[in-house]
């Protein structure tokens, strides 16, 4: 430790630790470094949230640099600044003494600037035979030197997050709209379905929505409010196809009726993906492949599976499945049935199954005749997580309010 980088604060104010380090990494910055103060000003401004800075500390910096006689603090510069407080006062647009006092503590808490107080606390300068300054009291700039590429990318961070914040918000309000309309579209239409049930999710979610909501926040409504919109488009879907069968049934009826008796080849079928898409060589309709849905979801909709996570964390879809196979074993599910669910439904989507049984296993009797149920409905295309998911989701909402 240099001695002579480390000074102690004047008078009743506490000596900490943090402050010793400080004051010893601005006496270690890098020889010949330089940068533009106000460069540095505008990029503690982007950061002040993350630094915990409020306005009035940006003043009392903006005030602190401009009595900095150069554009650019250097490191063989001297970066200490003497004004006394009516001085700092002034250029801080008549802040109050006390406010000074307060934004001058938060901007040394922030790592900003560091105190060099004089024996008896006065902020002044020495001067040597030439005029030039010996040595002077008050506020060390140094910090900001020092900091200058923390800052920036910090700055940068800000506004990445500011960006992305503004494209979920942005992505949030037009899912919104779709679901809005689809439900009043589908009501007004008539088209089968619990729509009362759905719109009283949607109302949910949508009341989730905070006044001022920060990123997580807008994802994670973003994500459940996503899942309702494609379970409304499958039940469209679904009554869409149910429609066509029945119009392609009758028309079928017609066109046999009308066909000659010899005239069987028109019937066969020439490939797998005609007449009605059945499979090549036997009689089993087409299964599509059920999609994946975001692992933040799942969890927060089966929050119980991630204490058989690592440390009691699940963090990706490998360690979601490492915790289903642990479940699954708990469960007793047999490890057939929980491989069928994964030919079946893709690993990600039978370890998100087996996340919901575990959610629900006081309702469930038996977990492993549950899971292969499930399996059989998803090889005839009869089920999707998403309900599953989204009335977990709701139940966690309910009780997150009662908590509340």
């Amino acid at each position: 430790m240099q001695i002579g980088s480390v000074t102690t604060p004047f008078g009743r104010r506490p000596m900490t630790l943090a402050l010793v380090r400080r004051q010893v990494e601005t006496s270690e910055i890098k020889p010949g470094k330089t940068a533009d103060k106000w460069k540095v000003f505008r990029d503690a401004s982007e950061a002040r949230e993350l630094l915990g800075l409020q306005d009035r500390s940006l003043a009392v910096l903006d005030a602190l640099l401009s009595f900095y006689p150069d554009k650019e603090l250097r490191q063989d510069a001297q970066l200490i600044v003497f004004p006394s407080n009516a001085q700092l006062t002034l250029r801080a647009h008549g802040i109050a003494g006390a406010t000074l006092r307060r934004h001058l503590a938060l901007l040394i808490e922030a790592g900003l600037i560091v105190r060099k107080d004089s024996a008896n606390g006065k902020r002044y300068a020495r001067k040597d035979k030439a005029g030039a300054i010996d040595s002077a009291f008050g506020f060390d700039l140094s910090p900001l030197l020092l900091r200058v590429d923390e800052l920036a990318m910090m700055a940068q961070q800000v506004v990445a997050d500011r960006f992305a914040l503004r494209r979920a918000k942005e992505n949030l309000t037009i899912c919104r709209r779709d679901v809005r309309k689809l439900i009043s579209a589908a009501i007004e239409e008539g088209a089968s379905g619990d729509w009362e049930s759905i719109e009283a999710m949607y109302i949910s979610l949508v009341g989730r929505i905070p006044r001022s909501p920060t990123l997580g926040d807008v994802n994670s409504i973003l994500d459940e409010m996503e899942l309702l919109q494609r379970e409304i488009i499958n039940v469209l879907e679904m009554q869409q196809k149910d429609e066509n069968i029945s119009t392609n049934a009758a028309h079928s009826e017609r066109h046999l009726q009308n066909s000659k008796p010899d005239s069987i080849y028109e019937l066969e079928p020439s490939s797998g993906d005609e007449q009605g898409g059945m499979a090549a060589g036997n009689n089993q309709p087409k299964r599509e492949p059920i999609r994946n849905f975001p692992l933040g979801l799942v969890l927060r909709a089966c929050p119980e599976i991630a204490m058989y996570g690592p440390n009691g964390t699940i963090g990706s879809w490998r360690e979601m499945m490492g915790a289903a196979v642990v479940v699954r074993s708990m469960l007793g599910v047999s490890p057939s049935a929980y491989q069928e669910a994964c030919e079946v439904m893709g690993p990600e989507n039978a370890a998100a199954a087996v996340a919901c049984i575990l959610e629900r296993t006081g309702h469930i009797n038996s977990p492993g005749g549950y899971l292969r149920d499930l399996t059989r409905k998803a090889a005839r295309g009869e089920f999707s997580l998403g309900p599953m998911l989204m009335a977990l989701l709701s139940v966690a909402g309910e009780n997150g309010r009662k908590a509340g």
